[in-house]
């Protein structure tokens, strides 16, 4: 298995692509600590993983607050003895900020997502990497989006906010490769699965179906369809394993198409 004996803490595991590579990351071997915002659906993810033979613990953690994180790493430790893999695939709830033309968009509104997703990124890597480089050793990863690199509609500082992760993802590898930690990102594409995809459709204008977005967000890509959660998280696991030693300071694009690289 390509992740046997790694040890990986997956935050924002409650949502649809963090609760996806949690189970891949399981699949292939690891001790997986899986958190939320609320207990309720990491617990439920803890189960599911548990009910397939899985290894997960599943923990309250707030992905904006340095002392929960610090508080539930200790425990990883304590429990584990080490942290191989970080994986943030923290999102926002505030669907306010999407939807809103920028020429109409409060200055807050617009710096919010910006703001928040670049804290949770920081925080998750800062502290993963302090207990990482001493074992010369780690992978820190997280997911971005095409809105990083290509002009969106409607999306305030959705962009801008993974844009950020992004170039944060390239100077910590900068900062930390030398010492044996990779850091990369995965930027996949309109999965109709996950909240992002179902907030987006809610907030644009009315007059398409939901199938008919579907179909907008396939039309953009080479194989004319969307990509599946499982997809993602596969590559995420690989790239989060051994085999992939030398991806570092970059960013995997699974836009199939959509975006050149």
């Amino acid at each position: 298995m390509l992740l046997e004996n790694k040890v990986a803490v997956v935050y924002g595991a409650g949502g649809a692509i963090g609760g996806a590579v949690a189970r891949a990351f399981a699949a292939e071997g690891a001790e997986v600590f899986v958190t939320g915002h609320r207990r309720g659906a990491a617990e439920h993810l803890a189960n599911d993983i548990s009910a397939r033979g899985g290894t997960a613990t599943a923990a309250e953690v707030d992905a904006l607050d340095e002392q929960s994180i610090e508080r539930h790493l200790q425990t990883v430790i304590d429990t584990a003895g080490r942290v191989d893999i970080s994986f943030n695939a923290v999102g926002l709830r505030d669907t306010t900020v999407l939807g809103v033309p920028l020429t109409d968009l409060a200055a807050e509104q617009f710096v919010f997502p910006i703001t928040a997703y670049a804290t949770s990124y920081f925080l998750t890597a800062r502290l993963a990497a302090r207990r990482m480089v001493p074992n010369g050793s780690g992978v820190i990863m997280t997911v971005t989006a095409l809105p990083a690199r290509k002009g969106t509609l409607l999306n305030g500082g959705y962009g801008p906010s993974q844009a950020v992760k992004e170039a944060m993802t390239r100077d910590l590898s900068a900062e930390l490769a030398p010492s044996g930690v990779r850091v990369v990102a995965i930027r996949p594409h309109g999965i109709p699965e996950t909240e992002t995809m179902r907030h987006s459709y809610e907030t644009r204008p009315p007059g398409r179906t939901w199938e008919q977005f579907e179909d907008f967000l396939a039309g953009s890509t080479h194989p004319r369809r969307t990509m599946r959660l499982e997809e993602a998280a596969s590559v995420a696991a690989f790239v989060a394993s051994d085999r992939a030693s030398g991806f570092t300071g970059t960013v995997v694009n699974l836009t199939m198409g959509s975006l050149d690289d």
